[in-house]
């Protein structure tokens, strides 16, 4: 009944004096009975500073007297109040009665009595009555209760926000949560029927990127181009290459891999352009500040033969330097003479460079692959490089290998410009969820100076370098495999992140080198390592090389061959194009290799990679958790991959050789005579169980085992050396969360 009374002087006393002064008789129930509508809060204010109320009489029984209530208006000139309530509109204002008893001024003006013993709280009582109630021990003790038990639990949520902030490890950014798929874009679909692949038929096949669980689309080079180098010679960075489609084409795929929870990474090539790039052409006649945009140096003609100012080779081969008739000097290009490099000791190509950088990050890029950054920098002083064989005749040597690079890749200054380019990326990677990637190629480069791209301890630089180190393997072994992963791995500064390419654009495709029978096998090896797996278009399926000798392409035939069109369907062309002619020819073995025939079958290439991808967007195990190597012999790589808190562990056998037996009791003393397969490259076993004592492996058969233990391997003493983490977590499953206090 009095409900919505009792709990009134809980309230804040400063918040029910503000409430009853704006907003008076917000709490009157006129259905009530308890209190007639006749009754405002003003009068019942007057008639508690009069002292009116006494034990047993209710205000409103004293309403019925119309005297009294005109003697307790409170409406004598010069001692009128209203204690901040708004005046009862029915008291008029009025002359004293100088005929009124002397006394009615003094009950006014009196002090109010104390006594509410017969008076309960009720709806709209004013701040007088409601501070005499809000006073006594049965409201105060729990309103002082409830204000500390308040301070007391932001107190705690704050302590424990702080703690669980404190101990948690680094969330993982999207760059390394999942598999990133690398596209050539000529060769991938064709949307318009001229038999290149275009940037609308990447968005056509979107759908098939996601149904792979890719997080990651990497798109090579589409900048307008000429046709050499595989468009490395880009005629305006600004551009989208008329043969892939136009600005809105990209715009338009950019947002829809966005609506489908994907990123997107894009190549970048500034250590040259093209010799028809409006700023090679104002360089060559001396144009303002373009005139040293590139690396012009005198050289010498003799009888129509060019004498270079020193013996630097191009990467192709033959003089690095190459006469320009216009400027009448020599400039200086790493790769084709198509393709001068621009001098990067002039800060205003750097910050051209930076400005095409933030062109693209605007268009909503997600991060960039940057090509051939080794070679930005060129010694200034030209001095002769050393010969590799010091006994052969100068004027013979003419391949690039003949030479030590010294003064021509990885020169001092190099890598504070690529930390530039990070640090114009980190501008656009403040906004939540939206970190710009970078990834620097780093081909040719020995383990230690390809290290060196991931930046020094408190100065990043790039996420990760690319590693193709895999995919330079031309025949498998157990102690190949090893040693690349084991050479990364040891090398790698702490706390930085890996990856694992087995394929690319510029290197033959994993079924031509191995063989078919080790896609499955080296798509469990990326999928199961730490890191980020990063597969070429087409592995997923075992596309291979294909065997054509007339190519209508003024490229390296040797480079070429992995960059065939994608096998969609058994129809004409592989369902890559309509046309009737592709820029390259698709393989002969498109008829049973391709995306719809492996959809179909549960022991086709491309369900175990669904099935490797999907397992490994899952599992902490293999996404955060430790790798400890146990074994490696010509045929057979085995490791672990394990987490504090999860006292499951993953035991990964992989047979690169002839057929061969493992006995796993000989490598771990206490693992389970019998262990359940989780996943297989034949799946004929995934679900069944081994027996640990003898192993039998098929050639190129691989095994991910599941078995529980609370003896994880990285606290041995005997594994601690062969246990490797990048960011170390351990996992609670009362709280379902990771942290860090391992």
């Amino acid at each position: 009944m009095y409900r919505e009374n009792f709990f009134k002087p809980l309230l804040p006393l400063p918040f029910l004096v503000w409430l009853d002064f704006v907003q008076p008789g917000l709490f009157i129930n006129h259905k009530s009975s308890l209190t007639p509508p006749s009754i405002s809060v003003s009068r019942l204010s007057s008639f508690v500073i009069a002292g009116r109320y006494t034990e047993g009489i209710r205000p409103w029984d004293m309403a019925e007297d119309k005297g009294k209530r005109d003697s307790i208006g409170m409406s004598l000139r010069g001692c009128r109040t209203n204690n901040g309530f708004v005046q009862n509109e029915d008291i008029l204002e009025k002359e004293p009665d100088l005929g009124s008893p002397p006394d009615s001024a003094v009950a006014i003006l009196g002090p109010a009595e104390p006594a509410l013993q017969g008076i309960r709280p009720y709806a709209g009582m004013p701040k007088e009555v409601l501070f005499q109630f809000s006073g006594q021990a049965r409201y105060r003790v729990p309103r002082e209760v409830l204000f500390w038990l308040t301070v007391a639990s932001v107190l705690v949520l704050t302590v424990a926000t702080i703690a669980i902030i404190a101990v948690s490890p680094k969330c993982l950014d999207w760059w390394q949560a999942g598999p990133i798929y690398q596209i050539y874009p000529r060769s991938f679909k064709d949307s318009d029927q001229d038999g290149n692949g275009d940037l609308r038929g990447i968005q056509e096949k979107l759908d098939y990127i996601a149904s792979l669980n890719i997080k990651t689309i990497w798109i090579t080079s589409f900048y307008k181009s000429s046709l050499k180098d595989f468009r490395h010679g880009v005629e305006d960075f600004r551009e989208i290459d008329p043969i892939f489609g136009t600005m809105k084409d990209f715009e338009n795929l950019v947002a829809a891999i966005h609506d489908k929870g994907l990123k997107l990474i894009i190549d970048f090539i500034p250590n040259h352009t093209s010799d028809k790039h409006a700023w090679f052409q104002l360089s060559r006649n001396r144009t303002g500040k373009y005139t040293d945009y590139y690396i012009w140096h005198d050289c010498r003609r003799d009888g129509g033969t060019t004498i270079p100012p020193n013996n630097w080779l191009s990467v192709y081969g033959n003089s690095s330097w190459h006469f320009d008739e216009v400027r009448n000097q020599c400039y200086f290009h790493q790769f084709l003479k198509e393709q001068p490099d621009l001098n990067f000791h002039n800060l205003d190509v750097q910050e051209e460079i930076k400005e095409i950088i933030q062109f693209w990050l605007k268009k909503g890029v997600d991060g960039f692959s940057f090509d051939a950054v080794k070679f930005l920098l060129e010694a200034e002083h030209l001095r002769d490089e050393a010969q590799v064989n010091k006994a052969q005749i100068p004027d013979t040597v003419t391949h690039y290998w003949e030479l030590y690079h010294d003064f021509t890749t990885t020169q001092v200054g190099m890598h504070d410009i690529v930390r530039s380019f990070r640090q114009t990326m980190d501008q656009y990677s403040r906004e939540p969820g939206r970190y710009r990637f970078m990834g620097t190629e780093a081909y040719g480069e020995s383990i230690d100076r390809t290290m060196m791209y991931y930046g020094l301890p408190f100065i990043q630089e790039a996420d990760f370098p690319f590693n193709n180190y895999l995919s330079k393997l031309n025949t498998p072994s157990g102690n190949s495999v090893f040693e690349v992963i084991t050479s990364w791995m040891e090398n790698m500064p702490e706390g930085k992140w890996p990856n694992w390419m087995i394929g690319g654009p510029d290197s033959a495709r994993l079924t031509s080198r191995f063989g078919e029978e080790y896609v499955n096998i080296m798509n469990m090896l990326i999928f199961t390592l730490p890191g980020t797996p990063i597969t070429y278009y087409g592995e997923e399926i075992g596309m291979r090389n294909i065997f054509v000798t007339n190519l209508n392409e003024s490229y390296d035939v040797n480079t070429l061959l992995s960059k065939s069109p994608m096998q969609w369907d058994n129809s004409s062309n592989a369902g890559f194009s309509e046309a009737s002619h592709t820029w390259l020819p698709t393989n002969s073995d498109y008829h049973t290799v391709n995306v719809d025939v492996q959809k179909t079958k549960s022991r086709s290439a491309l369900k175990l990679y669904q099935d490797l991808s999907l397992l490994h967007a899952n599992e902490l195990l293999l996404s955060r958790g430790w790798f400890c190597y146990l074994r490696n012999d010509s045929h057979s790589v085995v490791y672990t991959r394990e987490l504090d808190g999860i006292d499951r562990v993953f035991l990964v056998v992989l047979n690169f050789g002839e057929s061969t037996t493992v006995n796993l009791k000989e490598m771990i003393s206490n693992i389970p005579t019998r262990v359940r397969i989780r996943l297989s490259t034949n799946s004929n076993y995934d679900g069944s169980e081994v027996d640990t004592y003898g192993i039998l492996l098929d050639k190129g058969e691989g095994l991910i085992l599941e078995y529980n233990t609370k003896n994880l391997l990285h606290h041995q003493t005997a594994f601690r050396d062969r246990c490797f983490v990048s960011n170390r977590a351990c996992y609670s499953s009362v709280l379902n969360i990771l942290h860090s206090l391992c």
